[in-house]
């Protein structure tokens, strides 16, 4: 049984310090969360004192140039994501009150997913559906798979560097990686390029690329190739790794048949090995433990079918 103030935690709450708090989290300051909700300073550290009364615990380290969340502040923070990505889909759980099919899709992905199987599946299904509506935003893929286990989002694509345990997951699509090199690179003009030419060339690279990351196979060709011991530049977003081989930053992995075009106009060029390159897995994943609406039931269903009745060899691309 409930201690008495146990009890009377819930009605004596004002739910509003839940979202304030973890909006100070996520923006790791008191500064930069009034900043973002259009608050004072002041405002915000009265919010977060009075929610660590009625909780009891200090939730948040407060000192001249420190900012760090205790144990039990990371507990509550973890809730607070939980209960506001249940209340984000009270509007999408209301709409299944209609006739029709409606209600409204997030979707949180990585830069750059590409996949003509996946964009018939989006036309065929806005077709059969037109009241349903999208909001597609970009993150890194270990902030999709923490969004998605929040409950933050309808769904997730991103690379994955091992199925998560509490996550289900559905392989959208391959596509294997290569090496490039911008038109102002040495490299670019030379008709015959042997892989040892590319050792100690500097490069760059995407943050997934580490060890244990999902695009570690890339970190490991790399290495195969004795190219530089460190990066040059680094970034989550495609365009920007894009940006930076062509500026001649150093060279880089892209999927192949992303920089297809590119290539084609003059703007890249593949460089060795061109056989057995790294193969990566993009991910289309889901909660179980999310109470699903019916436009998102109806999609997840709808795209898992679809796509199974496509061989996995036609879903990669590159080959």
């Amino acid at each position: 049984m409930l201690e008495p103030h146990k009890h009377r935690f819930p009605w004596n709450l004002d739910w509003n310090l839940l979202r304030t708090f973890m909006v100070v989290v996520e923006q790791h300051g008191i500064s930069k969360a009034a900043d973002f909700l259009g608050l004072k300073q002041p405002t915000i550290s009265a919010a977060l004192k009075r929610l660590e009364q009625h909780a009891g615990q200090t939730l948040v380290v407060r000192k001249p140039n420190e900012f760090s969340v205790t144990r039990a502040g990371q507990v509550l923070y973890t809730e607070c994501a939980k209960i506001f990505g249940s209340v984000s889909q009270l509007p999408s759980l209301l709409d299944a009150a209609h006739a029709e099919l409606r209600g409204h899709l997030t979707i949180a992905t990585t830069s750059h997913v590409i996949s003509d199987h996946f964009d018939d599946f989006l036309n065929s299904f806005t077709k059969a559906h037109p009241n349903v509506t999208y909001s597609f935003s970009v993150f890194e893929s270990n902030e999709v798979e923490t969004i998605v286990s929040q409950n933050r989002a309808s769904f997730g694509l991103c690379l994955l560097s091992k199925p998560p345990k509490n996550l289900e997951t559905l392989v959208l699509y391959r596509e294997y990686f290569g090496l490039y090199c911008g038109a102002r690179h040495p490299l670019f003009g030379v008709k015959e390029i042997d892989p040892a030419d590319l050792e100690g060339e500097p490069f760059v690279a995407f943050q997934t690329e580490a060890e244990g990351g999902p695009l570690a196979a890339t970190s490991r060709l790399r290495t195969r190739l004795r190219l530089a011991d460190s990066w040059r530049g680094v970034s989550s977003s495609l365009n920007e790794i894009r940006r930076m081989i062509m500026a001649n930053v150093g060279i880089g992995a892209l999927p192949l048949h992303v920089a297809k075009q590119d290539v084609a106009a003059g703007r890249l060029r593949q460089l060795p090995p061109y056989d057995d390159l790294p193969l990566v897995n993009i991910y289309l994943v889901s909660n179980p433990a999310r109470r699903q609406s019916d436009a998102e039931a109806t999609f997840l269903s709808a795209c898992a079918a679809e796509l199974s009745a496509i061989d996995i060899d036609k879903r990669t691309y590159g080959a």
